[in-house]
């Protein structure tokens, strides 16, 4: 957890520094400090939902189909034949 916070901390004081140098006002700067990282945090749950998704997807396909003995066909084919 130290180490998440201090990760935190680098990050605010990064945003807030490049924020203020490249507008001259620190208000924009503390702004862009708060803002950024916030947008972030949305933005990183959001790609890990999606690659969450992927990865069910991709052991999904790899699964073994059941097949019913004797039959070579799937359960639900062969009741609708």
């Amino acid at each position: 957890m130290a180490k998440t916070a201090s990760f935190a901390a680098v990050h605010f004081t990064v945003a807030f520094c490049v924020g203020t140098l490249l507008t001259g006002n620190p208000l924009v700067g503390g702004l862009l400090a708060i803002v950024e990282p916030a947008c972030n945090t949305v933005a990183y749950h959001l790609h890990e939902k999606f690659w969450k998704r992927r990865e069910q997807r991709r052991l999904h396909k790899d699964e073994p189909r059941e097949t019913t003995p004797g039959t070579g066909t799937e359960p639900s084919l062969q009741a609708a034949v």
